[in-house]
């Protein structure tokens, strides 16, 4: 059984693409957020309960529809819904690249970590646009890489978040193996007021390129390639960790 989840939503055009395509090849199962939830990061539902509503289609099961975040969705397939642990999560498509910084905002990403957390493999994997919507060849892409996954394995705590440059299958250049970039969006609020003089503001912005070598998501997605990231919740860093064991923190 493979788990599908993501965070535009239970019927977003990604996740259905994705569903149609692995059911040709695998057991699957959507349990998803009933609505979206891009950006929400890796936000868990404390203070209100949990509703799952089942879907069916033709009398067959599609999947849960939850009124939670991504990470929600996976903790309550995984503990109440399934029988059994899933052989791997898939988060995805979602419609917008998750490169460099921002994967730590996203919810498909978060979605994949969770899984991680939990002890499971899983794959976060998104298309680089929110207009472009030819989900098959990040679809054909997810058909080759899950059974390697499978079969090989990741390291303890660690998933893949996935990038597909949005462009005609016949134009993507491969797939590579990547680190994640410092790319990032820079933030600009669009000011307005409404009707009752009240002023309000529109987060906006656009994506900031720090990139100087070759081998990160951001830069490989730009050059038409598929890039495939192995990404970890330990958030320590090492030689930072190293240096303050020489401070005197004693007290």
């Amino acid at each position: 059984m493979i788990l599908i989840t993501n965070d535009d939503g239970f019927y977003a055009k990604g996740i259905q693409a994705l569903r149609e395509g692995l059911a040709e090849v695998a057991d699957v199962l959507v349990v998803a957020p009933e609505s979206e939830q891009s950006a929400v990061g890796h936000a868990i539902t404390l203070s209100n309960p949990l509703k799952v509503q089942k879907v069916e289609e033709g009398g067959e099961l599609r999947g849960y529809a939850v009124n939670g975040t991504p990470a929600d969705c996976v903790k309550i397939a995984v503990t109440e819904l399934l029988d059994e642990p899933p052989e791997l999560v898939i988060s995805g498509v979602n419609q917008g690249g998750n490169l460099g910084t921002c994967a730590i905002y996203s919810g498909t990403v978060s979605a994949a970590t969770e899984a991680a957390i939990m002890g499971l493999p899983a794959i976060a994997v998104s298309l680089n646009s929110f207009e472009f919507q030819d989900f098959s060849p990040a679809v054909d892409f997810v058909k080759k890489l899950y059974p390697i996954v499978i079969e090989k394995g990741l390291p303890e705590g660690v998933s893949l978040n996935v990038n597909v440059p949005a462009i005609p299958r016949d134009q993507i250049k491969g797939a590579v193996v990547t680190r994640q970039g410092k790319s990032r969006v820079i933030e600009t609020f669009d000011k307005r007021v409404n009707p009752r003089n009240e002023t309000y503001y529109w987060l906006a912005g656009e994506m900031k390129f720090d990139e100087v070598e070759k081998d990160t998501d951001c830069e490989m997605v730009a050059e038409e390639y598929i890039s495939v990231t192995p990404i970890h919740f330990d958030l320590t860093h090492f030689q930072a960790l190293k240096n303050l064991k020489e401070w005197d923190l004693d007290f």
